[in-house]
C-alpha cells in the first residue's frame, strides 16, 4: 500500500489549474517551455505536479524578468513563471480566493473574479454625478516593496491549509532571471506577473474594506490594490445627471 500523501491536493484541482492558465495563455518562462510544448507531455507534466506539491517537494524555478515602457516614459518590470508555475499557482489561488473575496471592499475591482477594470469605469461614471470630486491615489512601486512577512501574516491569517503558506513564501523568496540572464534573489515585494500577483495583493486589499467603511460621505472604486479613487460628496451641493 502505498504511502498517503503529506498535503491533501486532488489531481482534479491541477487539471483545472491548467485549464485555466491554458486559457489565459502567456508567454514562456526561464525554461522556453511554451503551453504547447507543455502539452506534448501533459499527462506526465501534470502528474509531476501534482506529486512535488502534494508531497510538499515543488520548488518553483526563477522567475524571468521582462520590461515593458510605460506611457510617462519609465519602465515597467514584469515577472514570468514558467507554464508549471502558473499552474501550479493557480492551484493555491483557487483555494486562497474563495477565502479572502469576502472580505474586500465592493468597490475593490482590480483581479477579482467576476470583476474587470471596465467594470469599475462604468461604477466611476455613475458616481461623476452623485460625487463633486475625486482623489487619485497610487502607491508607487507597490508590487517591488511590499513587505514579505506582513504578507505572509496576512496570508496566514485567511489560509486554511498549511501547504498554501508554505507555497507563498518559496514564491515570493523565488529569484528573478534579468534578460541578460542573471539571477538575483528577492528579498522584498512580490512579481509583477502571472497569477502569484494576486495571491500577494489579496490580503492588504482587503483591509481596505475596514477603512472605507468608516468615512463618511465617501466612495471610492478600487482599480486594483495599488490604486484608489475616492470619491467625496461635498456639504454644500451635489450633482445630478441630466434628465
Amino acid at each position: 500500500m502505498s504511502k498517503a500523501k503529506p498535503f491533501c491536493i486532488s489531481k482534479w484541482e491541477v487539471w483545472e489549474a491548467y485549464k485555466r492558465v491554458k486559457a489565459n495563455q502567456g508567454a514562456a518562462g526561464v525554461d522556453e517551455q511554451t503551453i504547447a510544448d507543455f502539452e506534448r507531455n501533459l499527462k506526465r507534466n501534470l502528474y509531476k505536479i501534482w506529486n512535488r506539491m502534494s508531497s510538499g517537494s515543488y520548488f518553483p524555478p526563477p522567475v524571468r524578468t521582462v520590461k515593458i515602457p510605460k506611457a510617462n516614459g519609465g519602465e515597467r518590470k514584469l515577472g514570468i513563471p514558467t507554464v508549471s508555475d502558473r499552474i501550479a499557482q493557480q492551484v493555491v489561488k483557487s483555494r486562497l480566493e474563495p477565502a479572502v473575496d469576502p472580505l474586500f471592499h465592493p468597490d475593490s475591482y482590480g483581479y477579482r473574479p467576476g470583476k474587470s477594470a471596465l467594470d469599475a469605469v462604468g461604477q466611476a461614471r455613475q458616481r461623476c454625478w452623485r460625487y463633486d470630486w475625486i482623489v487619485d491615489l497610487d502607491i508607487k512601486g507597490f508590487f517591488d516593496n511590499i513587505p514579505q512577512d506582513l504578507l505572509i501574516r496576512a496570508v496566514k491569517k485567511h489560509a486554511k491549509e498549511q501547504w498554501m503558506v508554505l507555497y507563498i513564501e518559496r514564491w515570493l523568496k523565488a529569484p528573478v532571471q534579468e534578460e541578460d540572464g542573471q539571477l538575483f534573489p528577492r528579498e522584498k515585494g512580490t512579481p509583477q506577473g502571472g497569477v502569484s500577483v494576486a495571491i500577494g495583493s489579496a490580503s492588504p486589499r482587503g483591509h481596505t474594506k475596514r477603512f472605507a467603511a468608516n468615512q463618511p460621505n465617501s466612495s471610492s472604486v478600487s482599480f486594483s490594490p495599488p490604486r484608489r479613487l475616492p470619491s467625496c460628496r461635498t456639504t454644500t451641493a451635489s450633482s445630478s445627471p441630466p434628465s
